[in-house]
């Protein structure tokens, strides 16, 4: 079998890359990010892709084969052009379009070039990191608007491919995955009210969430399920 992990040289997506690569049913593991990949080793094939330019996303997809597990372990809260916004008299035209531009419209490119390249004679699973503040019924403090809105969208259009996979490759599963809070850099400046053990190091968040993957079904495709097994509403 052969896995993708697409920011893998993130928090998470190394970890996912280091239990893949461990795992011997993955021959090999294909992996994309922008920047430079640590990673080595007979199993790995590295690509650099940069989420905001779909031909590179298309460039790396052109030497694929069927991909029978892929993760899309990217995402962005915060860096030194975006903050999250504790009232709408914070948002600015370009926070918010860098919010979209990582955590909508590149896992969606990459799911573009991706999905027709999931057998269609067997399972296999096309996964997002999204996050519980992404689900609209569970908003009840407001706050942080463009986080909140681009991985809402994400979580749309995971239902929409899943509907689509279901006509096209009927054994395939396409869901939204909630890590918890992961002792990440997305995560660091908001870590203080986090209980102990519900702070996970990426490597425990990895393995709960390739956990959660290996019991899904294709009934179940198109949702969002938390690092527990759990679906999280919309």
């Amino acid at each position: 079998m052969r896995a993708l992990v697409v920011g893998a040289s993130g928090g998470l997506g190394a970890a996912f890359v280091a239990k893949l690569v461990s795992d011997p049913r993955y021959t090999q593991v294909i992996v994309w990010s922008r920047s430079t990949v640590v990673a080595s080793g007979e199993k790995i094939v590295a690509h650099s892709i940069d989420l905001r330019d779909e031909s590179t996303i298309e460039a790396a997809a052109a030497s694929l084969d069927e991909v029978d597990l892929a993760i899309i372990a990217t995402g962005l809260l915060h860096d030194r052009h975006l903050k999250p916004e504790k009232s709408w008299q914070s948002l600015t035209p370009s926070a918010m379009i860098r919010a979209f531009e990582i955590n909508t419209i590149g896992p969606a490119l990459v799911a573009k070039h991706v999905l027709p390249h999931l057998p269609r004679d067997r399972r296999a699973v096309f996964a997002a990191l999204s996050a519980r503040v992404g689900s609209i019924s569970d908003n009840r403090l407001g706050g942080w608007h463009s986080y909140r809105a681009s991985k809402a969208a994400l979580n749309q259009l995971i239902r929409c491919f899943g509907v689509e996979l279901a006509l096209k490759r009927p054994l395939a599963v396409c869901i939204g995955l909630h890590p918890g809070t992961v002792d990440t850099d997305l995560s660091k400046p908001y870590q203080g009210g986090v209980p102990g053990d519900k702070l996970f190091t990426p490597e425990l968040s990895a393995l709960h969430l390739l956990n959660v993957l290996e019991g899904l079904t294709p009934s179940q495709s198109g949702r969002v399920y938390d690092w527990a097994g759990v679906e999280i509403q919309a």
